[in-house]
């Protein structure tokens, strides 16, 4: 299909003002030739990466870095590290500036300042201003060339509710500011008035997830009580001081969140007649047509008009990768030409409906800008009813040259510090050089016809294949989206109807009564029971043992196509039950919500991927020679006991159990018993899939009495156990001892918990770095035995980081986990709660105490705790707390921060931000831990991307959802035969 607007009625007209437009801002030489000697440093950066893709990556991530980097010998180490990679050819200029052997030598201070200085410089050409002074000049300059402004205040990601408070009083005091600054200015008529209406000469535009820090679609009526009030707060002073408000458009997922907020909003009698307010739609966005016509509907029903700002989108990237990554639908069109289309159907409905809504065109590119004018001037819009738009420092010339043809052109200022103004930087100069970018093009001198041509692509697919992609696991519910949500609260109010129903043990086939049952609480609120669980005894543990003894020699003959195909309906099934299942997770063992739908999703892929393995694996191998065959196979072990934790009810349990009956063994299931209501619900779905009598057993049972007796059982081949490294080390040393009548070697697959750090070193993006520490340490409250318990911190960046950090931590909601608000939940039991509280009293006497968050009496909660100033050998460094407990680890430098990571008995899960390559490089090769997590969060493994399981005294076998993990449930077995009778032999292919 090809996406195509109209050309018919307002083709020509484009055509002739595009021609128009292009004959007064087209360069009259080739940029690229004319990139000279005395071409300042700014303009050759920008021109090599144009030219040079592999250039462009590096010199773009350095960008990135720089503002973090505080001293010259730091510039022109990373200038060196980024720009040296082989993968880079480099100009001549560019290598010779490269070519000093010390970074603290005169040459390499030279090359740290000139190319420092000629990044503020681009800085500068992009960002109005570093503060409301120079903002206010840039801003008065651009009024004498007749054009208007709008300002946005660029700052950093806003994780701290101080930091949400901040935003709304510094954007405050910049309307204040420029009004004041206003009112020495003269009235323009071509931006200052339209059809005999008075505009407001001072605009801003405003992003609404800075409103809050713990903005989330999940949570949408909370994020909306707490953005709208901090909205109204800023409307009122805009209105009282005669400015306008304009609202920014940011990632997909806040999209309908923020249209809905603001429909709402403006709705409210106090702010209906408001006019001076304004909404963006992004027109990469698949779905922006829709909403466009959407708007245009409620502003009808509104009765006032408000301004639409229709722009192309400036997170393409990163919308592209978050959705292939979450094998989620593309939301962005994956074509240039496609946006580009669609931004010219929406500017015409724009305009055909200019009765409702203000049209404000954001583009550089000539021809969009043509098109909206043409439509315009065939239709006779009225000029308060639409302007031209362009980014400061972007769109120079076309500006200039929309003013001198009469139309209102409002410039998109940013400001602030060049720190946190990077990633904006970064945008603008994906967008500059980028190949598809209609301002490259203009300047490489592409032809007139093709660069105002109509736009014309080939609608690519909004599920592409990945490439190379092999497995592909489940897509995590995407609660942004409403319909996601609704099925969310169904599932919970069906889950309510069931709570304290009675849960039997499946022994052979059968549910069976028992004489000991135990109430299973809800841990956010301990007087809610969420089922009753029936405990088995010894002698029924032997008859579940007989059974599966029983069942095995016909699973073990089973074809694994058949097993397989077993594992993939119980997949289905589960993809079916998705939000029914995240409910009983949430409501029994205290998971906030998206942790859980996360969870079903690791179920689902062990499921699928463990089918496929072992349909590769029953392959075998051949090892065939010249009158011999020679097949390598594998069998099933025999009887595998599973014991699963509470922490990953369903996938951990789900894992086990599958990866052992997928491989033809015998399986029995022991839960945790405080979880024994999800695996009872597992066990429901296996027995639907076809798991056949005997072959599976569900025996919840007391863990010191019935797990030892399994495990020590002579018929017990396989235990898959996940847990304390105290249980995991006895029944390691348990399985060792042959029992009498037993002719096997017991194979032991033990994951037991880690003590896990991530490192923060000087160079690291503090607001990815404070995020993924924060989600690592403290999401489902430090319960997962990959969580963050301690944080190694280089000393130059140490007391920046634990400020935001507490802060961030201080800002998180702490309730029930039903709750979608709630970013902190209950610890497991009151067990867990006590424990934990000891460490805290422990961790008071060895370290500073940064942070002690207050909890709700009703559960077992806990709130997250920060110790600062943490002796790497201390109590609280060392031995595993499984709660919400970090301890902070200040140390001198990168090679003391691995130490002190790689100085505890475990080596699970670690973690990195660092924008330094060599120390990237450094801690792949030397950072001791089972999974390694670089520049993002340190939980949340992904079956088959991620692999999950440590060593040392972290566990014992394979890694969970890797390519090996099935042998530990299988026996290898070598089959020759010679094929020659009396000297002949079938030679294959002979006729």
């Amino acid at each position: 299909m090809v996406l195509q607007v109209q050309t018919s009625t307002y083709e020509a007209k484009t055509q002739e003002i595009a021609k128009q437009l292009l004959e007064v801002t087209q360069e009259n030489r080739s940029f690229f030739a004319s990139l000279r000697d005395q071409m300042r440093w700014d303009d050759k950066l920008l021109a090599w990466a144009m030219s040079n893709p592999g250039l462009r990556v590096q010199l773009f991530r350095f960008i990135d870095t720089l503002p973090a980097l505080r001293s010259k010998p730091e510039i022109a180490a990373h200038l060196q590290e980024y720009l040296g990679d082989e993968s880079v050819e480099l100009p001549a200029a560019l290598k010779g500036m490269l070519n000093f052997a010390n970074p603290d030598s005169m040459p390499g201070q030279v090359a740290a300042t000139t190319v420092a200085t000629a990044v503020e410089t681009l800085a500068h050409k992009y960002i109005a201003g570093e503060n409301i002074t120079q903002v206010i000049k840039t801003v008065e300059r651009l009024r004498k060339d007749k054009m208007a402004f709008t300002i946005d205040l660029l700052g950093e990601a806003v994780i701290t509710e101080t930091e949400a408070k901040s935003y709304l009083e510094r954007y405050s005091e910049l309307i204040t500011q420029l009004v004041a600054a206003a009112q020495n200015w003269k009235t323009i008529p071509a931006i200052d008035e339209a059809d005999g209406e008075q505009l407001a000469k001072v605009q801003v535009s405003v992003k609404l997830t800075a409103f809050y820090s713990q903005f989330d679609p999940l949570d949408a009526e909370g994020s909306e009580a707490r953005v709208s009030d901090r909205i109204r707060t800023l409307l009122r002073h805009a209105k009282e001081l005669g400015a306008a408000v304009h609202f920014d458009m940011e990632q997909y997922a806040y999209k309908d969140i923020t249209l809905h907020i603001l429909k709402n909003l403006l709705m409210e009698e106090e702010f209906r007649q408001r006019t001076d307010i304004g909404i963006t739609i992004q027109a990469y966005l698949r779905d922006s047509e829709q909403d466009a016509r959407d708007v245009i509907a409620w502003l009808k029903q509104r009765g006032y008009p408000l301004t639409i700002r229709l722009v192309k989108g400036a997170y393409w990237d990163q919308e592209t990768i978050k959705a292939a990554q979450k094998h989620w639908p593309q939301p962005v069109y994956n074509d240039k030409a496609a946006s580009d289309a669609n931004f010219e159907a929406i500017t015409q409905l724009l305009l055909e409906n200019h009765q409702y809504v203000y049209a404000a065109i954001g583009s550089h590119n000539v021809r969009s800008q043509a098109r909206a004018i043409a439509i315009a001037e065939s239709l006779k819009v009225p000029r308060r009813c639409f302007e031209m738009q362009v980014l400061y420092g972007m769109g120079d010339k076309l500006a200039k040259a929309l003013v001198d043809k009469g139309y209102r052109v409002r410039v998109y200022c940013p400001y602030g510090d060049l720190l946190p103004g990077m990633a904006y930087l970064i945008r603008r100069l994906l967008e500059n050089t980028a190949n598809s970018s209609f301002l490259r093009q203009n300047l490489e001198n592409r032809p007139v016809e093709e660069l105002i041509a109509p736009p014309a692509a080939k609608l690519s697919p909004q599920n592409p294949k990945e490439d190379g992609a092999g497995f592909v696991g489940a897509a995590d519910t995407d609660y942004a989206e409403e319909e996601a949500r609704r099925k969310s609260a169904a599932a919970f109010a069906t889950v309510h109807q069931q709570l304290g129903k009675t849960y039997l043990p499946l022994i052979n086939g059968e549910y069976t009564n028992t004489s000991i049952f135990i109430d299973s609480l809800n841990p956010s609120n301990f007087s809610q029971v969420i089922g009753k669980v029936g405990l088995i005894s010894i002698e029924q543990a032997e008859q579940a043992m007989k059974a599966a003894k029983a069942a095995f020699p016909a699973w073990r003959k089973t074809p694994a196509k058949q097993r397989a195909d077993i594992l993939r309906k119980a997949g289905d099934l589960m993809s079916q039950r998705r939000a029914e299942l995240s409910a009983w997770i949430v409501l029994e063992v205290g998971k906030p919500v998206k942790e859980a739908d996360a969870e079903v999703s690791e179920a689902i892929d062990f499921c699928k991927y463990y089918a496929d393995e072992m349909e590769r694996l029953d392959k075998g191998v051949n090892y065939d020679v010249s009158g011999e065959t020679n097949r390598y196979l594998y069998q099933p072990r025999g009887i595998a006991v599973v014991i699963s934790p509470w922490n990953f009810p369903l996938a951990i349990a789900c894992g086990m159990t599958v990866a052992a009956l997928v491989a033809g063994n015998c399986t029995l299931l022991k839960p945790a018993e405080t979880s024994s209501v999800i695996t009872a619900k597992l066990t429901e779905i296996l027995v639907e899939a076809g798991i056949p009598q005997g072959v599976y057993q569900y025996v919840p049972g007391k863990g010191s009495q019935v797990g030892a007796y399994l495990v020590n059982h002579p018929d017990t081949h396989v235990i898959a156990f996940t847990g304390s490294q105290e249980v995991g080390c006895r029944i390691y040393a348990e399985a060792s001892i042959l029992k009498p009548g037993q002719k096997h070697m017991k194979r032991v697959i033990a994951e037991m918990g880690g003590k896990n750090g991530i490192i923060v070193d000087e160079s690291a993006d503090l607001d990815q770095a404070v995020v993924g520490v924060v989600q690592s340490a403290f999401g489902y409250s430090g319960q997962k035995c990959s969580a963050c318990s301690r944080v190694i911190v280089l000393e130059s960046i140490y007391d920046s980081f634990v400020e935001r950090l507490v802060e961030a931590t201080k800002s998180l909601n702490i309730g029930e986990t039903e709750l979608p608000g709630t970013q902190i939940g209950p610890v497991i039991d009151a067990n867990a709660r006590d424990r934990i509280r000891e460490y805290i009293e422990k961790g008071k006497s060895e370290a500073k105490l940064a942070l002690e968050l207050p909890a709700p009496a009703q559960g077992y909660f806990i709130g997250p705790v920060i110790f600062s100033e943490v002796p790497p050998n201390g109590i609280i460094a060392q031995q595993e707390i499984f709660g919400p407990v970090l301890a902070v680890i200040r140390v001198k430098n990168f090679e003391e921060a691995l130490a002190v990571a790689n100085g505890t008995n475990y080596a699970l899960t670690g973690g990195l931000y660092s924008r330094t390559p060599s120390h990237i490089q450094q801690a792949q090769q030397e950072f001791e831990v089972g999974n390694l997590y670089i520049n993002r969060t340190i939980t949340g493994a992904i079956v088959a991307r991620q692999p999950f399981g440590g060593f040392n005294l972290s566990g014992v076998g394979s890694k969970a959802g890797g390519p090996d993990y099935l042998l530990q449930f299988l026996e290898p077995r070598t089959i020759t035969e010679n094929i020659q009778r009396q000297g002949f032999a079938p030679i294959e292919g002979a006729e």
